[in-house]
């Protein structure tokens, strides 16, 4: 049985609970257990579940697709704006795509459980714009 332990970030008003997803694989996989403690009461994962929106410059190459520049960020539009400088930087000569990825981290997990979906694509059009598709699933 745990003891109950008063959190230390929000001056002992709440109390830590511990998840423990994963504990079993974890153990099995001899790797450190995945406990992760989350107060009831400070802001985070224990109100909403996280989300980050990353994005991506693909450049295609005789083996497929090379990974360029990539980023993350907490909010749509700057992940947009971060995928569109970083196509256009781009040389001309080269044909780039880009994607972003809405991830959504649940409560009291850990960054492999996740549920991910592909939002954007986009394309450098010839005249240097970079144009958006929303992908509809």
């Amino acid at each position: 049985m745990t003891t109950p332990v008063r959190c230390t970030e929000c001056d002992g008003r709440g109390w830590k609970i511990v998840t423990r997803r994963g504990h079993v694989a974890a153990t099995g996989l001899g790797l450190a257990a995945s406990a992760q403690e989350d107060c009831l009461h400070c802001p985070g994962s224990a109100e909403a579940p996280q989300e980050r929106f990353e994005w991506e410059v693909r450049i295609p190459s005789e083996q497929g697709d090379a990974l360029g520049p990539c980023g993350s960020s907490a909010f749509q539009a700057t992940a947009m704006d971060e995928l569109r400088k970083a196509m256009r930087s781009m040389p001309g000569d080269v044909p780039v795509r880009g994607c972003i990825v809405h991830k959504v981290f649940d409560f009291g997990a850990g960054p492999d459980a996740s549920s991910s979906r592909h939002v954007f694509r986009a394309y450098l059009d010839p005249a240097g714009s970079v144009l958006f598709e929303r992908i509809t699933k």
